[in-house]
């Protein structure tokens, strides 16, 4: 008998992680700004000094050639840029953060959290990108962090204030979502919408701070939107207890609302003694898993029937959405997956919890602004599009759709 249980893949070094993939992504952008804030610290240093033709003494010069540092996570790139000194003066850019013929970093997959939570606290940047090399980064300065903070800062303020015309807007996710840090004795909250474009493109659209149940915090964030020219969304979901379908009728009276099913299943659930809960989670799955809305509508009667009676808590809860839990069977089924839950939202933002509830202190509300943003970006280069896309300019053109399926003219005259 052949005791070897080592199996050997083909191709192996294909195998990817898009997990490990997005951190790479990540990791190779933050390497390369600091990389670049540590470069200008140094010009900057230089900037008075001229030749005696009156041009800079010390000026860029390309970049050493690309090489990769393996981590944890799979090789990083980095490039690391060259001066030139035009008075003869021997000068040479060395980085902190990646020491010369370094080449291998055994502590980067833990150096990355760090680098997305606490990144953005000069205080504590230093310590997180010591984490990348070790004591050889010992070296990094408060002024060159002080500059990537900039950068970061930069990059989130151009990008609320990009122009969204160029995108026709079909739907939008929204939600509020705790860090689990607080400020003031308050949780930090930020309120998130996600839209979807006439392409299939999911993208961030918002990502401000504010009051998850405040009408007026939604309101600020929808007009801030419409001022950057969102068109009016065929249809938004979200969870129901959010001040934001308020401010969403004043703002966008003809978006049609989708209340989230895995918001409302906890909400539902909460209201019924634990040993119900399993059963009549498949209850309620079994309306929104339903082929058809009158199939929906006969299951939620049945629940209803079921709970009503000595669960009236339970049944009300579900009751008061009805209209707005069942409106995705007016779309196209192959958008179903999407529209029924504010899930593309949640799960680019689950990590967040997990790596904010560890920390101990405070975080302000512009540092925690930049590091959901960043997650965000990286999230989106991953995204695929919108399963059914193709079905998004009908949706545009208002052409209706019964049960998840086109109404063509002949079916509209026969009924």
């Amino acid at each position: 008998m052949n005791k070897n249980t080592v199996v050997s893949f083909q191709d192996r070094e294909q195998i990817t992680d898009p997990l490990n993939a997005l951190l790479r992504t990540g990791a190779r952008k933050l390497i390369e700004q600091a990389i670049e804030a540590e470069l200008q610290e140094l010009l900057s240093h230089y900037a008075g000094q001229q030749t005696d033709s009156g041009r800079a003494a010390v000026v860029r010069n390309g970049y050493l050639p690309e090489r990769a540092i393996q981590t944890g996570i799979g090789p990083v790139t980095v490039k690391i840029p060259k001066v030139r000194s035009r008075t003869g003066e021997p000068i040479t850019f060395r980085s902190a953060l990646v020491p010369p013929y370094i080449r291998k970093s055994r502590s980067l997959e833990a150096a990355i959290p760090w680098l997305y939570l606490k990144g953005v606290s000069s205080g504590e940047m230093g310590e997180a990108l010591k984490v990348l090399v070790g004591p050889e980064a010992t070296g990094l300065s408060a002024s060159v962090v002080s500059r990537l903070k900039q950068t970061w800062a930069q990059e989130y303020r151009d990008w609320c204030s990009r122009r969204l015309d160029r995108d026709r807007w079909v739907y939008v996710w929204a939600d509020g979502i705790y860090s689990g840090l607080r400020a003031e004795q308050a949780k930090l909250c930020a309120l998130v919408i996600m839209g979807v474009n006439e392409r299939g493109e999911k993208h961030f659209l918002a990502i401000e701070d504010g009051v998850r149940e405040s009408t007026q915090s939604w309101r600020e964030v929808l007009l801030n939107l419409k001022s950057r020219g969102m068109n009016s969304p065929e249809l938004a979901v979200g969870d129901g207890a959010m001040g934001f379908w308020a401010a969403l009728e004043e703002v966008y009276p003809d978006t049609r609302q989708q209340r989230c099913w895995m918001h409302k299943t906890g909400n539902v659930l909460n209201a019924l003694p634990k040993s119900l809960q399993p059963k009549a989670k498949q209850a309620l799955h079994a309306i929104w898993q339903a082929d058809t809305r009158d199939n929906a509508e006969k299951a939620f009667a049945l629940f209803v029937k079921t709970y009503e009676p000595k669960y009236p808590k339970a049944t009300l809860c579900l009751q008061k959405d009805r209209e707005e839990l069942l409106a995705f069977y007016d779309f196209p089924a192959q958008h179903w997956q999407s529209l029924r839950t504010s899930n593309p939202i949640e799960s680019t933002f689950g990590t967040i919890r997990h790596r904010t509830k560890r920390s101990k202190g405070c975080l302000s509300r512009d540092s925690m602004l930049h590091m959901m943003f960043k997650l965000s970006q990286c999230a989106e280069k991953n995204w695929r599009r919108l399963r059914g896309f193709n079905y998004l300019a009908k949706v545009i053109e208002g052409v209706p759709f019964k049960d998840g399926i086109e109404i063509n003219e002949s079916d509209q005259v026969a009924a």
